[in-house]
């Protein structure tokens, strides 16, 4: 039987974190001394120094009525007008003053939530494949398993020599949504209801695949593979260097995947000999919600495998959503049987367990700030205007490309889904999009300017899996340009994008070769 965490089992330590808070808005700590220490409370200064942000850890993306109604509440009560759905599937409020980060952190652990971990040197915010349970033609529902390696991994918050992040992701299709096949711990779903593992993965500097180490895993089996995990960076880890402390480093530090996995396995024999039940015992879902004969259809609506029910797909542009519109949103999932929202690594969020009369209120309440095409459901980090160790505004560039694309009239499936991250650190994922930008600096003239490199052709499905590969530098005025002549080009072919990439990537580069710097 595995022991679960009681969220309120981190209150003792909040105090601290109120004492430390306070110390650091009054100037009695600096800014890289609060950096180090507010990161394992999922808190950190925004840019500036005068306003705080918060990460709210959604296990597996899911968001059930409570969560969402504490989200909503905090929302109102403390006046919240800036938040974001991340690409590691959690809800993060910004503009926040050192009394609100502190009450809202402790109020939310009565709703289950935990910031705890949420940045720093920990296990981050497990991930899932979003419409896992419900999404047509998944292997199978990884849902029940992602949240239980979300639970075990809250023993972990405290744990020595841990990497400097801790991503573990689970994948219920080949899709490879959560990037489950270079994760630092992936868990890929397979037809016969089995894992493959893959780990020593991630984006960022160095980037690299995952290697699989094991195959045909039973699901029940999954947690040895997490203490594994930390016990291998434990003994093979670079943690004194922070530049390579990922476990993606260990790749080459132990001389190649063959020697990684050989390691890796002699951990796992540890664990197994340690005596420590870790074996998981879920029981079969009830049968759920059924549909009421009514139907639903619409660009944003999805069916379910469950007859009768529907999903509705909400894509605020950048993940940022309207607090007005959560809020409202909120209310009405809230009022509907069965109903929860789902975060996905695109920060689109998902309502699910609709009816179709249901599905339409849905999409009306979420009409007005939804993406409305294919390139609007762009990925975006918070960028430099908020983060702290970002370099370029990338909420401000997405924002100018979708003014720019809607001008333009490029007509949907032109332009793919694009990936914008405002520093190295890939928190936008452009390492494996279709389009990835990535922010920087460009002299021109002797003097620098605000500048991206692109990368093309990135991959995420699994089997197709890879990086982009860098073409040059643009300056971030040129990008909105470059994207309504890349749009033109691939409509005036008759195509849409991913056809023409893959039958013309020569053409997508020779278009960007005249916007670069």
């Amino acid at each position: 039987m595995i022991n679960t965490v009681d969220p309120q089992s981190f209150k003792p330590d909040l105090p601290e974190f109120r004492e430390k808070t306070a110390a650091f808005y009054t100037g009695e700590m600096s800014k890289m001394a609060y950096k180090g220490f507010s990161g394992l409370y999922g808190s950190y200064a925004q840019r500036g120094g005068q306003a705080s942000m918060l990460r709210l850890r959604m296990t597996a993306g899911r968001v059930t009525q409570k969560k969402l109604a504490f989200v909503a509440a905090a929302i109102r009560e403390y006046g919240v007008q800036r938040l974001h759905f991340t690409t590691c599937q959690t809800i993060q409020l910004h503009d926040l003053g050192p009394d609100a980060v502190c009450a809202i952190m402790e109020a939310a652990l009565d709703a289950g939530i935990v910031t705890m971990g949420g940045g720093g040197d920990f296990p981050r915010n497990v991930m899932c494949s979003p419409l896992s349970g419900v999404e047509p033609g998944e292997y199978f529902d990884v849902l029940p398993y992602a949240e239980a390696a979300g639970e075990y991994l809250l023993r972990f918050i405290k744990a020595e020599k841990m990497p400097r992040k801790l991503k573990v992701g689970f994948s219920s299709s080949p899709s490879n949504l959560t990037h489950a096949t270079y994760r630092d711990l992936g868990f890929a779903a397979r037809r016969d209801g089995k894992f493959d593992v893959y780990s020593a993965g991630g984006l960022g500097n160095n980037p690299r695949l995952g290697v699989m180490v094991a195959q045909a895993v039973d699901p029940s089996d999954i947690l040895p593979y997490v203490k594994a995990m930390w016990l291998t960076f434990r003994a093979h880890g670079n943690y004194e260097n922070r530049g390579k402390a990922r476990t993606r480093y260990m790749q080459e530090a132990l001389g190649g995947a063959e020697n990684y996995v050989r390691a890796f396995h002699e951990k796992l024999k540890e664990v197994r000999a340690g005596g420590e039940d870790l074996t998981l015992r879920i029981a079969p879902a009830a049968s759920g919600k059924a549909g009421d004969g009514s139907t639903a259809g619409g660009p944003r609506i999805i069916p379910q495998k469950q007859d009768g029910l529907y999903a509705v797909a909400w894509h605020p542009l950048g993940g940022q959503p309207e607090a007005k519109v959560f809020c409202a949103l909120s209310d009405a999932v809230c009022a509907i049987p069965g109903a929860e929202m789902r975060l996905a690594p695109d920060e689109t969020a998902y309502i699910i367990n609709l009816t179709g009369s249901e599905a339409q209120k849905i999409a009306g309440l979420t009409a007005g700030d939804s993406a409305r095409s294919l390139f609007e459901t762009s990925v975006s980090c918070i960028g430099a205007s908020i983060c702290q160790v970002g370099v370029r505004d990338s909420q401000a560039l997405l924002s100018a490309c979708v003014s720019a694309v809607r001008e333009a009239g490029i007509p949907d499936g032109a332009l793919p889904q694009i990936h914008i991250s405002g520093c190295p650190s890939s928190c936008g994922t452009h390492q494996t999009g279709a389009l990835g930008f990535r922010g920087g600096v460009k002299t021109v003239g002797g003097k620098p300017q605000p500048a991206f490199t692109l990368t093309v052709h990135g991959r995420e499905r699994q089997g197709q899996e890879a990086m982009g590969r860098e073409v040059g530098v643009m300056l971030e005025t040129e990008i909105p340009g470059f994207l309504v002549a890349l749009g033109q080009a691939v409509s005036a072919s008759g195509m849409d994008y991913a056809a023409y990439a893959a039958a013309r990537p020569e053409a997508v580069e020779e278009i960007a070769r005249g916007y670069l710097a």
